[in-house]
């Protein structure tokens, strides 16, 4: 359960560093670059370079190193997965054999990169949302979305639903932990057995868990109607995005730093 805690994908940190300040488009932008980056990149020396430009915004966020480290931790079962298939899956020079299995000078080679890469990503990803408040972020994918409405793409509907995905993940993860404490009362274990037993001690909080997004989407479905919720279509909005000579600098220097370290390292 302390797992369920650590998810940082969703939340938003309110603050008034100048990652904040930033329009939203740009943030989208650069973390879109970023992601390239990272599949563009093919050494370590790459990745650390990566890793010190993720340090440098955190900085820059005034958010606590370890409250975006924190984010890693739930998916450190994935992330442990994939170092193991690429450490025993892939030919190569073998270093030590357990038994059938083969641990690979390039397997060890590549399953450290695929680790950092993923590392990185959902970093990258979580600085985006941390940042950057839901209202906003919406605005920002609409505005960026919007190019599209000429191929029928429909923009605003999108980045809504986008956003609102995002939105609900801590609010998910809450009702998750709240389910658990409920079956653990009444003597449920999620802790001991294999993993086929642990597994299937899960069906107990899938089904209230799905129930309960379906009410919580139903009862947001109402409330956005009795507002008067038609898309869209003639809305205004309180605070209009405006791009500056600083949002252009910081993209102008992501994309800079994204080039030279992506096509050198």
């Amino acid at each position: 359960m302390a797992m369920m805690k650590n998810i940082t994908i969703g939340q938003y940190v309110p603050g008034e560093s100048i990652v904040h300040q930033l329009d939203p488009r740009t943030k989208i932008l650069a973390t879109f670059l970023f992601i390239a980056l990272l599949f563009l990149v093919e050494t370590f020396t790459g990745y650390a370079l990566g890793a010190l430009m993720l340090f440098v915004i955190v900085l820059l966020s005034r958010i606590p190193v370890k409250f975006v480290l924190r984010g890693i931790r739930p998916l450190m079962f994935i992330i442990v997965l994939t170092l193991c298939l690429h450490f025993f899956m892939t030919e190569g020079r073998v270093i030590l054999q357990i038994w059938f299995l083969k641990l690979t000078y390039e397997g060890l080679i590549r399953g450290l990169m695929m680790v950092s890469r993923l590392i990185l990503l959902i970093i990258g990803s979580s600085l985006l949302t941390l940042t950057t408040s839901p209202i906003l972020l919406t605005d920002g994918i609409e505005s960026l979305l919007k190019p599209f409405r000429a191929v029928g793409v429909p923009a605003h509907e999108l980045a809504m639903m986008m956003t609102i995905a995002l939105r609900f993940i801590p609010t998910l993860v809450e009702e998750t932990e709240k389910i658990m404490k409920a079956q653990m009362a009444r003597g449920a274990d999620f802790e001991s057995g294999n993993i086929f037993h642990r597994a299937k001690s899960l069906i107990p909080i899938l089904i209230p868990l799905f129930v309960s997004a379906f009410r919580r989407a139903d009862e947001l479905a109402v409330a956005m109607e009795a507002r008067g919720y038609r898309g869209g279509e003639g809305r205004t909005r309180f605070r209009v995005l405006k791009f500056t000579r600083r949002d252009a600098a910081a993209l102008i220097l992501v994309a800079g730093l994204v080039i030279l370290v992506g096509f050198c390292f």
